[in-house]
């Protein structure tokens, strides 16, 4: 936010001056014109004194308590407008309606921020692109539906897209969710066993001086080393943890660990597909609303989710440029399968590339739904061995020195 200080004149004339706080300087203007100031003068202030600064962190903190933007929130919106729209509502009264009867604090502020730019004179792509909660795809598509008075279907698009993008995610955290209850499990278990039973057991076989068999001594070995550094370990993960996410929230972090992705075993293949669905999906819907290639291209590209396989998406829009086809650019990125190109192929000979890009999406989605499946049959054995050595070497290290004190003891 920057704080601009404006002067201009009302609807009867009169010499109005002050200071706002806003992103930009055109959003500064708009707003002006929506409150009827003609502005003669706006110049960029010095956004960081006094009360300026406490006013910015004050609606920071307020916009921080806020409920998030849920998918549910923006696929209701989405039908909401869908249905608004194939009415024949006017536009403004449409989104002032859904502010008013939405239950979500940060939906209806943003849609006030939408009303008060078209009031302003902006049209809808414009004002949603004003604010944060709206990708590149989702201002696309309701730029083109404007421009080819289709808009109530380019929403229908965008609930189709973002129902899929819902069940995509629902699907992963399906999957996940045992295994992470597992491992959760173990960690605490082993943190337990650790800190408190291996210390109790450790003193008595202290007491006796016997010869420990050598599961005994690594748990004693792994408790002691524990309790030593336990407090360094968990700082050094923290600071690891934080480190990581640093780096990958950074533009070469980012790429790099996107393309790790690809490459885990077991989950690396999955990875590939999803971004594969998120790419052709969308660039259909994009292609059947009359978007050119070359934006849809670069619009899918940032929004498939991975920065890598975005980068190679993005530079296909260099090999369009210059002339050449659809297939021969992907083929270059060497990102897309064998299917892929076939059927990009057949879609360019025959005119139905959007078509037959959806029937790649469709297919990729089943192939998703059946790796997801198979992954949580081969972690569940996997997880189940880890659990077995752990419990074996558990029941060895505490049960074998007790069998040979008692065996002492009666001999």
């Amino acid at each position: 936010m920057a704080l601009f200080e404006y002067s201009g004149r009302d609807t009867k004339g009169n010499l109005i001056s002050g200071s706002m706080e806003t992103s930009s300087l055109e959003t500064a203007m708009a707003d002006l014109r929506g409150r009827g100031i003609m502005p003669s003068k706006i110049v960029q202030g010095k956004s960081g004194s006094g009360i300026a600064w406490f006013d910015n962190l004050n609606k920071q903190f307020q916009d921080m308590q806020l409920p998030k933007i849920t998918d549910d929130d923006l696929i209701m919106f989405c039908r909401q407008m869908h249905a608004l729209m194939k009415s024949g509502i006017p536009l403004l009264r449409a989104i002032e309606g859904l502010g008013d009867s939405t239950r979500n604090e940060r939906l209806k502020r943003m849609l006030g921020g939408v009303s008060s730019q078209l009031q302003a004179g902006s049209d809808l792509a414009t004002s949603m692109a004003q604010q944060k909660e709206f990708d590149s795809l989702f201002i696309s598509m309701i730029r083109m539906g404007e421009a080819t008075g289709r808009l109530d279907q380019a929403f229908h698009q965008l609930v189709m897209h973002l129902e899929q993008e819902k069940d995509t995610k629902k699907r992963v955290v399906a999957t996940v969710r045992y295994p992470s209850f597992v491992i959760g499990a173990i960690a605490v278990a082993l943190l337990i066993i650790n800190l408190k039973v291996i210390p109790a057991f450790s003193t008595v076989f202290k007491q006796f001086g016997a010869d420990l068999p050598w599961p005994t001594k690594l748990l004693i070995g792994t408790s002691n080393f524990t309790l030593a550094y336990g407090w360094y370990l968990l700082a050094i993960a923290i600071a690891a943890f934080y480190g990581v996410r640093r780096y990958i929230s950074t533009e070469k972090g980012r790429w790099r660990w996107d393309r790790l992705k690809l490459k885990l075993p077991l989950v690396g293949g999955i990875f590939e597909r999803i971004t594969i669905s998120r790419f052709t999906r969308p660039f259909a819907m994009m292609l059947d609303a009359g978007v050119p290639l070359i934006q849809a291209l670069g619009v899918t590209g940032r929004t498939v989710g991975n920065a890598y396989v975005g980068g190679k998406i993005s530079s296909m829009t260099q090999g369009i440029e210059r002339g050449d086809s659809l297939l021969n650019t992907a083929a270059n990125t060497q990102m897309f399968t064998p299917l892929v190109l076939q059927m990009i192929a057949v879609g360019e000979e025959t005119g139905n590339v959007s078509e037959l890009l959806n029937d790649i999406s469709d297919f990729y989605d089943q192939e998703v739904d059946y790796d997801l499946k198979k992954l949580a049959e081969n972690i569940e054995p996997i997880l189940l061995a880890i659990m077995g050595a752990l419990v074996l070497i558990l029941a060895l290290g505490v049960f074998l020195p007790m069998w040979d004190l008692s065996s002492a003891a009666r001999g």
